[in-house]
């Protein structure tokens, strides 16, 4: 029945089509708070993944045994140097879900309140999407049985030589592992605003390889607080407003990357820094799934409402664990 000028079918119609509009802007919302995922969006590392079992990323090492030195005829080194082609990543899935009940409709009667409402929780289920992704992408993958994102907990982990990575062992590969410098372990002490660039340095040259290098080095509060106590005297280093991908982020800078803090929400672990090149990082969206609405209204069978999905399907991915790196406190 029509309840103003809008049935609860025309409600889910309009809510679907505004959704449908808007995933865009979802995307690039993500995307502009992320400042991991900004600097992969600038620098071309969001490719779409276009279906299979896995989402198959291609490993890039410094593993070809097949350098010769020869004279002449001598005979060159044509041995395979690779022993698997690709990590391949299981894709995860995330859904948000808009819903608006009848009684909603009846207590904002008429197509200009309706619409309001309807804008309201659209921009709500935006932002759970957001905010939902924003901590996945720093997960270990574990949560809900390992339904969730393998975030950098995972792809640079703070026990590199564990586990199981891509589909690659850790324990039996040494290239899926990643570096770690441990502060109390490797260095002496602690972390501390008066050792932390120390413990940097060490950990920059783990993950230097000739003119590649780490671009970003994203920090949770404690840490990011001694760097900052360490070189704030330093302005020259200060990269206020230019951030991962140009703009939107105060932080430093550190050999030329970006320094970045965790922020609010605490999603990294306390006393932890990623070192990150993000030439070897990329997020994997479905082409067809990638914060977009799945399907369209649903009208559930035995309840008086309208209901959207938002859905997400893909997985952050890395092709050299070799060249990214982590700093922890043990």
């Amino acid at each position: 029945m029509p309840i103003g000028s809008i049935s609860v079918a025309e409600a889910g119609e309009i809510v679907s089509t505004t959704l449908r509009s808007r995933t865009g802007e979802l995307v690039d919302n993500t995307s502009k708070n992320n400042p991991v995922l900004r600097r992969l969006k600038a620098k071309g590392k969001i490719k779409p993944w276009r279906g299979g079992r896995f989402i198959m990323q291609e490993i890039h090492y410094s593993g070809n045994t097949t350098y010769r030195r020869y004279r002449g005829y001598d005979p060159l080194n044509i041995t395979p140097s690779e022993t698997i082609g690709s990590y391949d990543f299981d894709p995860k899935y995330v859904a948000v879900a808009v819903t608006i009940s009848g009684d909603e409709l009846l207590m904002n009667y008429g197509q200009a309140q309706v619409i309001d409402l309807m804008e309201a929780r659209i921009e709500n289920a935006m932002a759970e999407m957001s905010n939902g992704l924003d901590v996945d992408l720093v997960s270990d993958g574990t949560a809900d049985g390992g339904k969730q994102i393998g975030g950098l907990q995972l792809l640079v982990s703070s026990s590199p030589s564990t586990g199981t990575v891509g589909g690659a062992s850790r324990v039996t590969y040494s290239f899926a592992r990643n570096q770690r410098y441990q502060a109390l372990t490797d260095g002496g002490a602690v972390a501390s605003a008066a050792n932390i660039t120390n413990y940097l340095d060490r950990l920059w040259l783990l993950c230097l390889r000739g003119a590649d290098s780490p671009d970003v080095i994203l920090m949770d509060n404690n840490y990011f607080g001694f760097y900052e106590s360490s070189v704030q005297a330093l302005q020259r280093i200060t990269s206020t407003g230019t951030g991962p991908s140009g703009q939107g982020f105060t932080g430093y800078k550190y050999k030329g990357a970006d320094v970045v803090p965790n922020g609010q929400g605490g999603n990294i672990p306390a006393n932890t820094a990623y070192m990150l090149n993000t030439n070897y990082i990329f997020l994997r969206p479905h082409a067809d799934r990638n914060m977009d609405v799945v399907g369209g209204d649903r009208v559930p069978v035995n309840q008086d409402a309208t209901v959207n999905i938002i859905g997400f399907a893909g997985n952050l991915t890395c092709s050299n664990f070799a060249l990214q790196g982590t700093l922890i406190n043990s």
